[in-house]
């Protein structure tokens, strides 16, 4: 199907979901009943198109604070492979699942808590990001790890771009980041070995290398081809960092890259470590859910050649809870605890590792893209963030509508991918 026709069909399910809303305004009594009987037969996890619209939606943190937790500041620190920087075990990140709600205040007590390692990008917040990590290191930039990313405010740079462009975005983060360098710089969310080994984006690396305005070439990804991509980063001699999506149930055979990767002296920093953070939207206990943050980061940190995890934070409540699992050990409760979060969340869950799906679609649909975009709403509370990147897709789920569904029986988790991908466009397809 040709955009035009696909521009069509969107228009038209734009035009039903709004007649929808306004029939709707007028019998709240029906909408309660109706979310009520969509909730009821599937208790143990309930919507977050109820939860987010008509219900305040903390961030992913406790939701009661512990005395204990109060000041919680770094208690180990690890080796960053051949980096020989020692970065705390739970470090700073400011991706996408921040919203842009991260301060300056908050990124600089993570410093005065023992926190060294910084992860940001520019087309996190759209620069924002980098902006107020360069405001919090004032004066304790030499304490400071700082990763970057190759990439520009309004997104990746493409394999085949010049050196030069490769060039200008470092520069450019530097600036934003007040600085004369970073120490490491990433080629950003890879999601092919072609972009990994682009001859330019090595290039453009050597000479910022030289100049002084970088040390160490990484790469992060979370995407289907991250065994390809991790492998040939391994392969290649050329990576001294990788950041990878790294959680409790995570695709078995990534325990082996990490293993890999670390008997050729690669730091490996985990990110995605909450798995969704679908707890919130769980009917556990509050000990429960309040339980799952601290169990995720241990069980990510029981792993010895994971060097230390990043985690997006912007509140200091969050600082407590999350740097109180710092050098701390998962126990039998904790294993329990995430036993259970797996069971509950298995079929509504994309693997970010997976991409058994993607073959099925005939419109081409990124439906890990699309699915992980809701997850940035839905579990990590960034809305407008989520809407934002859901509309930067060449292809978006508006394309579902009338669709005859062959990736029905695609995933094989269970994952009622048209369901997810309908709901997810109508929650993120907002224009």
């Amino acid at each position: 199907m040709d955009r035009a026709r696909r521009s069509e069909r969107g228009a038209a399910h734009r035009g039903a979901r709004r007649r929808f809303l306004l029939g709707a305004a007028g019998a709240a009594g029906g909408v309660v009943a109706a979310l009520a009987a969509a909730i009821a037969p599937n208790r143990r996890w309930y919507s977050v198109s109820g939860r987010n619209i008509f219900l305040v939606r903390p961030p992913y943190r406790a939701d009661e604070s512990r005395a204990a937790w109060t000041g919680s500041r770094v208690a180990e620190y690890r080796r960053l492979g051949r980096t020989d920087f020692r970065i705390s075990d739970i470090s700073l990140g400011s991706g996408s699942s921040t919203g842009g709600r991260q301060t300056p205040e908050v990124a600089r007590e993570a410093i005065e808590r023992g926190i060294n390692y910084f992860d940001t990008a520019p087309d996190y917040s759209e620069s924002g990001s980098e902006k107020r990590l360069g405001e919090a290191m004032k004066d304790v930039r030499e304490r400071m790890f700082v990763a970057t990313k190759f990439c520009m405010p309004n997104g990746h740079l493409p394999p085949g771009s010049s050196v030069q462009q490769y060039v200008a975005a470092v520069e450019g983060s530097l600036r934003r980041l007040q600085t004369d360098r970073v120490e490491l710089v990433h080629i950003h969310s890879c999601d092919s070995v072609e972009r990994l080994l682009d001859e330019n984006a090595h290039e453009a690396f050597d000479r910022l290398k030289q100049a002084g305005k970088v040390r160490f070439l990484g790469v992060s990804t979370h995407t289907p081809n991250l065994e390809a991509v991790a492998n040939a980063a391994i392969d290649s001699g050329r990576f001294d960092v990788m950041m990878l999506a790294y959680h409790f149930g995570a695709w078995p055979g990534l325990a082996d890259v990490i293993a890999r990767a670390a008997a050729h002296d690669i730091g490996i920093v985990a990110m995605k470590t909450l798995r969704g953070a679908h707890h919130r939207g769980l009917l556990w206990s509050r000990e429960e859910r309040d339980s799952f943050t601290q169990a995720s980061f241990k069980w990510v940190l029981s792993n010895p050649n994971v060097s230390g995890l990043v985690i997006s934070l912007w509140e200091r409540a969050q600082l407590d809870e999350f740097l109180y699992a710092s050098g701390r050990r998962p126990e039998p409760s904790d294993h329990a605890v995430l036993r259970r979060y797996e069971e509950e969340v298995a079929a509504r869950e994309c693997r970010p590792h997976c991409g058994a799906c993607l073959a099925s679609c005939p419109e081409g649909l990124p439906i890990h893209d699309v699915l992980r975009h809701r997850m940035y709403f839905e579990g990590y509370g960034a809305e407008k963030e989520a809407m934002r990147l859901y509309a930067r897709l060449d292809v978006r789920a508006d394309v579902c509508t009338g669709c005859s569904a062959p990736c029905a029986s695609a995933c094989p988790y269970g994952v009622p991918i048209p369901e997810r991908t309908r709901e997810a466009h109508a929650l993120l397809g907002w224009t």
